[in-house]
């Protein structure tokens, strides 16, 4: 592959970088958003557990997720 045409790839394969990470971020906070409060009524009501997440906490979810899945995936693989 010459090195004029991996220079075309590099910004599509960028903006599919930043494109998935956006829709992580909005899926995570639209879950958290939908079902936490359904799920723990009572705690949502009384302070213990957040109704909604900054994007921040979302960012910090998803680093966690993808730890947890390397992990379980990499021992799988023994």
């Amino acid at each position: 592959m010459g090195k004029g045409k991996l220079l075309a790839i590099i910004p599509g394969i960028l903006a599919l970088i930043v494109g998935v990470f956006i829709i992580t971020f909005l899926i995570i906070k639209w879950l958290w958003a939908w079902t936490i409060p359904d799920l723990f009524p009572g705690a949502v009501d009384t302070g213990l557990i957040a109704k909604e997440i900054s994007w921040f906490t979302s960012f910090k979810l998803a680093i966690f997720l993808t730890v947890i899945t390397g992990i379980v995936k990499s021992n799988n693989t023994k």
